[in-house]
């Protein structure tokens, strides 16, 4: 399966009042293992970048004046992630402003271009009911070192999110089939050896642990827990 994890940096937070894309940033993921694939863009906006978003990501009117316009880099990014399936944190600022870019251009939306969507800050948000989510908090929680990442940057947040999402879904790993591997054919007769089945018993620590996350459903839900009702 090939995944793009993909941030963006822009002029602001909206774009139907004229905010722009002025970076972008993927990741390539196939199986669960990343590949060393990447596009990375810096964009000139064609508008001014306001001081507060410099603040926020620190790229200058003077650093992006030279830097090619969305127009030019578009083929390259659309090749890059078309027919994946994306992996973004905040999905809907995301792919807004990219779909705003294509759509100046009469491009195909990401919709069109990718095979489906997926919203770690979501994700997140059903894991950690309560609890901050965003992409520092999430590298905490998850053992991810952000260290180097003193201000956002699309390509760094990226494959900060990559690591943070391979984490989120680490039980998922049975699930990812490998199409490559060879097919056992048990319909002459064959019998299927089963390895012996190892079972982990709790401990008491994870067990406080599943209790407090329990408490904090409770409370989200106005003391309602179906975990709860279905133990006892």
């Amino acid at each position: 399966m090939r995944r793009i994890v993909l941030d963006t940096e822009t002029t602001g937070l909206d774009f139907r009042t004229g905010d722009r894309v002025i970076e972008i940033g993927c990741v390539e993921l196939r199986g669960r293992q990343l590949t060393g694939q990447r596009f990375h863009a810096w964009i000139n906006p064609e508008r001014d970048i306001p001081a507060g978003a410099t603040a926020i990501h620190g790229l200058t009117n003077e650093f992006i004046a030279d830097k090619p316009k969305f127009a030019e880099i578009a083929a390259d990014f659309m090749e890059f992630v078309r027919g994946a399936e994306l992996v973004i944190h905040n999905a809907a600022f995301d792919v807004g402003f990219l779909n705003n870019e294509l759509g100046l251009l009469k491009h195909e939306s990401i919709e069109q271009l990718c095979s489906d969507v997926i919203d770690t800050l979501r994700m997140a948000r059903e894991m950690r009911p309560g609890k901050k989510n965003n992409l520092n908090a999430l590298c905490s929680e998850f053992g991810v070192d952000n260290s180097g990442r003193q201000l956002h940057g699309a390509l760094l947040d990226a494959e900060l999110l990559a690591e943070v999402y391979l984490a989120m879904t680490r039980g998922q790993n049975s699930l990812e089939i490998e199409f490559d591997s060879p097919v056992i054919d048990y319909s002459m007769g064959g019998t299927r050896q089963r390895p012996p089945l190892s079972v982990l018993q709790a401990s008491t620590e994870e067990l406080a642990d599943h209790a407090r996350v329990l408490d904090e459903i409770a409370k989200a839900n106005k003391g309602l827990c179906l975990w709860r009702d279905l133990e006892s």
